[in-house]
This record gives C-alpha cells, sequence and structure tokens, in this order.
C-alpha cells in the first residue's frame, strides 16, 4: 500500500490495521519542503518557541519533549494493536501530505515500524476530539525509546523503531486526530460491509412474507431521486423474483424499506467523505505552508462528529425496521405458518429471537444519542469548545455488534420461513451462524 498523503481510503486503514498490508511511501518532497521551511522562523511560533495551550505566550527554549512526556496521561484498558496500526498509518500519510515542518526522517521509520508489527500501548480514554494528543505522545515515545514498543509476535523484539524526535518535532507529531480518524475509517469500513449484507437479509424477507416489489419499481425512485435509496432499490430488485405480492400496501419494513435503508448509505457516503477528506489532509497547528507558520484550527473535528452522529441516528432506523421485519415473521398473517414459526401449535418457535433483537436495538439507541450537542472549556479557557469525534468514532466502532446481532436475528428467522420449522431447541448456534454468514458478506 503506497502512501502520498492524497489517496488514503477508509478500506486501505482497515486493510492495514487487519489485513496484513505493508505501507511504502511514494515521496518526502512535501514533507520536505515543509520541514525546510520551519527551519527559517526566527519568531515566536506556536508550539516551537512557545507554550501551548493557555501557555501560548510563555516563550520556552527547546522544552518540547517535556510536551510529549506530560501528555501521555491515558486512563483505561489499551486499544488492540490493529487500531493503533491504523493510527500509524493514517499519521503518516498525513505527515506526508505536508505541512507540519517535522524532521522529514521520521516517516521511513514509522512505516518501519507499521511494517515491522510495532504499536504504540494506547490507552482508551484522553482526547476529546481537538487532537489524539495522549495517544500520539505515547507513540512519540516509543520512538525516543522512553516506552516500549508493543510487538504481536514477541515480547521483546530486536531492533526496536527509533527516532532522536528535536524539540520543535514534538507539537508538529502530535497535532492530530490520527487515533479518533483510524477508528472512524475503521467502523465506517465494517458498517458498509454491515448494510450491504442488510439488503441481502431483507432479500430473504421479503420471499419469506410474499413482500410486493411494487415500492422497489424504478418510476418510483426517480419520483424521489435520493441516490442511496435509487442504490438499495436497484440492488433490492435484482435479489427478488419478478413476481409481486397481492398485497396493496405492505409494511413499512418493505415498503419503505429502499426510503431508510437508502437514507443509511447516503448518511455513510457522508461520513466516509468527511473522514478520507481528514486521512489526506494536513490538520496541523500552525501549519507551514509557503514561507509561513499559519496558526489555526484545522485539528478541530466538527466536519467528522458531526458526520458520525448523522450516520448512528441512521444506524437505529434501519435496525428498527430489520426488528419490525423479524415481528412480522412471527405472524401467521404475513408467513402463514404456526405463531413465531414454529413446528405446531402452542411452541414457542422462535420466539426468542424478539428479545434478542430488542436488547441489542436498545444498545444502539443509547448509542445514536449525539456527542455534538456537549462541550468543554479547558486550558484557562484558551481551548473553549471539543468537537468530541473521539467518543463519535468509538460509539461507532460499537454499533458494530448490536447492529450484527439484530439483522442475525432477521436472518436466522428468515432462512427458518423460507426452508420450514423445525422443533424447540437452543437457538445459539443457529443465530451463530447468521451472524458468520453476515460478516462474510463481501463489501462493495
Amino acid at each position: 500500500m503506497e502512501l502520498d498523503g492524497a489517496g488514503l481510503t477508509c478500506a486501505q486503514v482497515h486493510e492495514a490495521a487487519y489485513g496484513g498490508a505493508r505501507v511504502t511511501i511514494a515521496s518526502l518532497d512535501r514533507a520536505r519542503a515543509a520541514w525546510a521551511t520551519a527551519q527559517e522562523f526566527k519568531g515566536p511560533v506556536y508550539g516551537r518557541s512557545t507554550g501551548v495551550g493557555a501557555n501560548r505566550g510563555v516563550l520556552v527554549e527547546e522544552r518540547g519533549l517535556d510536551l510529549l512526556r506530560s501528555h501521555v496521561c491515558g486512563a483505561g484498558p489499551l486499544i488492540p494493536p490493529a487500531r493503533a496500526r491504523a493510527m500509524l498509518v493514517v499519521r503518516l500519510n498525513q505527515l506526508l501530505a505536508g505541512g507540519s515542518g517535522i524532521d522529514p526522517g521520521v516517516l521511513p521509520v514509522l512505516a518501519d515500524a507499521i511494517n515491522g508489527g510495532f504499536t504504540p500501548p494506547i490507552q482508551t480514554y484522553g482526547a476529546i476530539g481537538t487532537g489524539d494528543l495522549t495517544a500520539l505522545s505515547t507513540a512519540a515515545l516509543c520512538l525516543l525509546g522512553e516506552l516500549p514498543w508493543h510487538h504481536e509476535r514477541s515480547p521483546s523484539p530486536p531492533d526496536q523503531p527509533r527516532f532522536p524526535l528535536a524539540s520543535g518535532d514534538a507539537l508538529p507529531f502530535i497535532s492530530s486526530g490520527a487515533a479518533t480518524l483510524a477508528d472512524a475509517a475503521i467502523a465506517c469500513q465494517r458498517l458498509r460491509h454491515l448494510l450491504e449484507a442488510a439488503i441481502d437479509v431483507a432479500a430473504m424477507s421479503f420471499t419469506a412474507v410474499h413482500a410486493s416489489a411494487e415500492p422497489l419499481a424504478a418510476a418510483v425512485q426517480e419520483a424521489r431521486p435520493h441516490p442511496g435509496q435509487a442504490a438499495v432499490a436497484a440492488r433490492l430488485r435484482g435479489l427478488l423474483s419478478q413476481e409481486l405480492g397481492t398485497r396493496v400496501q405492505d409494511p413499512y419494513g418493505y415498503r419503505a424499506f429502499a426510503q431508510v435503508h437508502g437514507a443509511a448509505m447516503d448518511a455513510l457516503d457522508r461520513a466516509t467523505a468527511a473522514i478520507e477528506t481528514d486521512l489526506n489532509a494536513a490538520t496541523e497547528n500552525p501549519l507551514m505552508s509557503g514561507s509561513l507558520a499559519w496558526h489555526n484550527g484545522n485539528f478541530h473535528s466538527a466536519p467528522v462528529s458531526l458526520a458520525l452522529d448523522a450516520l448512528r441516528t441512521a444506524l437505529v432506523q434501519t435496525a428498527q425496521l430489520s426488528a419490525a421485519r423479524l415481528a412480522n415473521l412471527m405472524d401467521p398473517a404475513y408467513t402463514g405458518r404456526h405463531p413465531f414459526l414454529a413446528d405446531r401449535p402452542g411452541a414457542s418457535g422462535l420466539l426468542i429471537l424478539e428479545y434478542v433483537a430488542q436488547d441489542a436495538l436498545a444498545d444502539l439507541r443509547h448509542l445514536a444519542n449525539p456527542v455534538t450537542t456537549g462541550t468543554a472549556v479547558i486550558s484557562l479557557g484558551t481551548e473553549d469548545h471539543a468537537g468530541f469525534a473521539t467518543q463519535a468514532a468509538r460509539h461507532a466502532l460499537r454499533c458494530l455488534e448490536p447492529l450484527e446481532i439484530v439483522l442475525a436475528c432477521e436472518h436466522t428467522a428468515a432462512t427458518s420461513a423460507l426452508h420450514g420449522p423445525t422443533p424447540d431447541r437452543p437457538l445459539t448456534t443457529d443465530l451463530a451462524a447468521s451472524r458468520h454468514a453476515l460478516t462474510l458478506h463481501p463489501p462493495t
């Protein structure tokens, strides 16, 4: 995977994190240009010749490494190595975009760390969407040899990645939301996988209850041309037989599936676009551009946090319709079978799936609460707003499991409706098989 500071995608971040992809560097030219610019400055430059935050007016000399040491104060469990590796990939790509003024010699060392299986020990808590200062400071101290790297294959690996970061490299290295963006990219890629799989599950339910395909017709979509709605309807039309159901009006889980699920796909596309913009952006403060250092707020995560808030809300709506279709599958009026798809009158059949789905759906609703309605004022009032994209991304990752469970409950019931009932028995294995089927769905 070649990184050039311009073309990194959410799918590539996921592949680098979990697929073992090696990274190479296309060119250091933009990083070198920003570094050369930084060497020319004589006056006060935030974080280089001054303190940070409320100490921005205090002139300092060669104290940048203390900034790194003071900012390593995370809390909670360590994040998985794959997510830490994704953070390194994102930060490396951003630094290749230029603008940081960091010594470009550190960039090949970061690539070596990624390819060698080295990740920093990053704890869960420590950021509010204005820069992943704790996580990136931890990585910097690993480069300096002051903290141990985690290694996937050996507790004491030889030749650990090292680089002598200078004082002036400290703020440029940590002035980024790379860990948040890595989590957001992973979440969006996996959610795309699930939302595509959900269309296949819905097709099974459509078939099981003989739902009408009329609401999916091209003429209907052309009358209200939302792109996600049209794409979902077209995909579902292709999965169904051409025979229309006999009911005039099906429940919303069928009749409005394209509208609701399409809106979720649109929200996912918007979130992906916002994230991929920042994956390839110079979010540095100050930004080295031309011959000047530009003090700015590019580190603020409002575009990402707002997009992720909207996405998590959209996930709830699509999961609610999945739960509604599950309820229809339990109803003899729609399936022509015994209640709950049981094999005989009075048996419980698949009733328990509704409990499982509603439990997971409740978690999804809580995870959809917006983070962007809150704020924080810190550093003696100098930093008077926060985007909380870190929490938005973390919640998006947590949405994966309950959404998968809701869809798996529908998948299990639709499979039974299509293939015939079985005697009452534990459904744990059936549900696990459905979850596995969803995770095997090829991403598009």
